[in-house]
């Protein structure tokens, strides 16, 4: 007569459990590697806009904390200070997808950028079991920017002339002590892209060129761009998983990779070039897309590398 009290022992396990578990096994080459590194992680797109994915990312940031690696997390804004300068009745243009940037509009973007999205996405990660601390680059003299200088070619006449972008920016140095303070004592930072020129003034800076010039200070494992496409695609609009300089340049002159891809590659290149050991472009819609990308063989994204 069988025991009772042991039936178990003959019972399958629950697939669905078991399907985690392999899961975790899968993982666990990725959490040694990646253990005490730092992940800098752009966020935008429509990623912000969307309640449950903003859910997931903070779960995802929570998660890579929690399992030894340092995230640094770095957002945009561009659709909300374009929402709030319309609603100001503030007049704005772009040159080469740069915002051109008055005293008045440089307000209104920091206003939005160091505070309601810099705070909410604080907020979030905090509902989500984390502790995060939401800065900007003029603290504690994070990061020190200059005026981006721009020129720009009329059609008609060829004649190439200096376009002023006004308080624009991009980052000049960056005191890589403030974000290891905040990560050391357990904290995830979540940083604002604006910095502070020599002289003082505030400058709004592009938070892909922010997120890059980061990873590269901190000599960051992975640098990820989320965005609203599922990466770099082909001319049959396949997923091409790996690239690098030498790749990106022979795609851009056959005109396989153009418009808003080029300057996140850019980017990508410029953070590898620097020190980062590998920067990915990912589809920010697509929930957990991070975690699939990091501790899954197959990845998400377009990993760029050395």
């Amino acid at each position: 007569m069988t025991d009772p009290a042991t039936p178990a022992a003959n019972h399958a396990p629950d697939p669905a459990m078991l399907a985690k578990a392999e899961t975790l096994t899968e993982a666990l080459p990725y959490l040694q590697r990646y253990a005490g590194k730092t992940f800098v992680v752009k966020y935008g797109g429509h990623a912000m806009g969307d309640p449950e994915l903003q859910r997931d990312f903070a779960e995802d940031v929570v998660l890579l904390k929690a399992v030894g690696i340092n995230p640094v997390v770095v957002h945009g804004g561009g659709p909300q200070i374009g929402a709030m300068l319309k609603k100001l009745g503030v007049e704005s243009s772009f040159v080469d997808g740069l915002r051109v940037t008055d005293a008045q509009t440089a307000q209104v973007a920091e206003m939005v950028l160091s505070g309601a999205i810099n705070k909410e996405i604080v907020a979030w990660i905090g509902q989500a079991g984390g502790r995060a601390i939401g800065i900007s680059g003029k603290d504690g003299g994070f990061v020190r920017a200059v005026k981006v200088e721009r020129t720009t070619r009329d059609p008609d006449s060829n004649i190439e002339r200096v376009v002023d972008l006004g308080f624009v920016g991009e980052p000049e140095s960056i005191d890589r002590t403030v974000i290891d303070t905040i990560s050391n004592a357990g904290m995830i930072p979540v940083v604002a892209p604006i910095g502070i020129g020599a002289d003082g003034q505030t400058y709004n800076i592009n938070a892909d060129t922010m997120a890059g010039a980061i990873a590269a200070a901190l000599g960051a494992s992975r640098l990820f761009l989320l965005t609203d496409v599922a990466g770099v695609l082909d001319k049959d609009k396949q997923l091409l998983t790996d690239l690098d300089p030498a790749k990106i340049a022979l795609l851009r002159a056959d005109g396989t990779i153009t418009g808003g891809m080029i300057p996140k590659l850019e980017t990508c290149i410029t953070a590898v070039e620097g020190g980062v050991d590998a920067a990915v472009i990912l589809d920010g819609r697509v929930p957990h897309a991070m975690l699939l990308e990091i501790f899954t063989q197959a990845g998400a994204g377009t990993l760029v590398h050395r």
